[in-house]
């Protein structure tokens, strides 16, 4: 099978900078997969698996969202200049300026798929599909959940965590080890990480100033300016087929992931067993059939294979 090009650069963005690469060429029959990044504040290397697709013909936009990776950091912006609509924009301005608005598919991952949601909403023409994986549709879910998740925790834990952030020593190397609890069951359950999280995990270390001012100190603390946000209004607005992802054991629970599966017309939701958050590491085959087979189903005229196995199920 031949290597599927791939081609990187810049798009301008107001009077900044986005970093994307593409993975395949875009402007074929088969619509390009945009691929959201989570955090907010991370960047596109723990996607970078999704590439695989492009094997299969669909060609793969990733970019880092401004303010991470390699797109404009700014870390003197405040709470005022991270906002939502500023990464909905940069998504549509994305989209127009790679000129592949006519025929495209959204796979948005944790926050990100808050992203693609609202975009979605806007019912563009060219949007073929959406792809939400482990992605809350509400933060005052997400809060709730996290306390339930918390109290889960080994013995101690959860009192020593609840210390550090009353004590605002969250930046201590103690919290970090604590976090770890938390982290390796609800977020990544393959340990060591694999390479390209940890590329993401140290690139938000690096410069924490999207996630710090809009999430907060860690997955499990949300007092930024996300913490009251939702886009469950938006839902019914969404007519594309879509593809709802998570994990058993997903720090984004079934709780926080509900609103999407009620209020979306047409959609369908996978869980993963043997995942947390990012099943595509975690279930890496298994994730790339699901996906594949939904990006097939969802075409104009799906592969008779893909067909065939529908009508063997449907008949027992």
């Amino acid at each position: 099978m031949a290597v599927a090009p791939i081609a990187k650069g810049w798009v301008p963005f107001g009077g900044y900078r986005t970093w994307y690469r593409v993975t395949g060429t875009a402007g074929g029959e088969l619509p390009a997969v945009v691929v959201v990044h989570g955090g907010p504040g991370s960047t596109h290397d723990y996607l970078l698996n999704l590439c695989s697709l492009a094997e299969h013909g669909f060609p793969v936009v990733h970019y880092d969202q401004l303010g991470s990776g390699g797109s404009t950091r700014l870390p003197g912006k405040g709470a005022d200049f991270w906002t939502p609509e500023l990464f909905g924009d940069e998504l549509d301005n994305l989209v127009q300026h790679l000129g592949i608005e006519d025929n495209y598919v959204l796979f948005g991952q944790s926050w990100g798929g808050l992203v693609v949601a609202r975009h979605a909403a806007q019912r563009p023409d060219g949007l073929r599909g959406l792809v939400i994986a482990d992605s809350p549709a509400s933060y005052p879910l997400w809060r709730q959940e996290m306390d339930v998740l918390r109290a889960q925790l080994p013995p101690g834990v959860d009192d020593q965590l609840r210390a550090h952030e009353a004590a605002g020593t969250t930046g201590a190397p103690e919290y970090f080890e604590l976090m770890r609890a938390f982290y390796d069951r609800h977020v990544c359950r393959v340990l060591p990480w694999p390479a390209d999280y940890l590329a993401s995990f140290m690139e938000m270390a690096d410069d924490n100033t999207v996630y710090a001012t809009m999430n907060g100190p860690s997955e499990f603390t949300v007092t930024g300016t996300l913490k009251d946000y939702s886009v469950t209004e938006y839902l019914d607005d969404i007519e594309v087929p879509t593809l709802l992802v998570s994990g058993r054991h997903d720090e984004a629970t079934p709780v926080t992931i509900q609103p999407y599966f009620d209020r979306i017309h047409d959609v369908r939701w996978e869980i993963f067993e043997d995942s947390s958050h990012v099943p595509h590491l975690e279930e890496p085959e298994r994730f790339r059939e699901v996906l594949l087979g939904f990006l097939e189903d969802i075409q104009p005229t799906a592969p008779a294979s893909r067909v065939a196995e529908r009508e063997v199920a449907s008949h027992g």
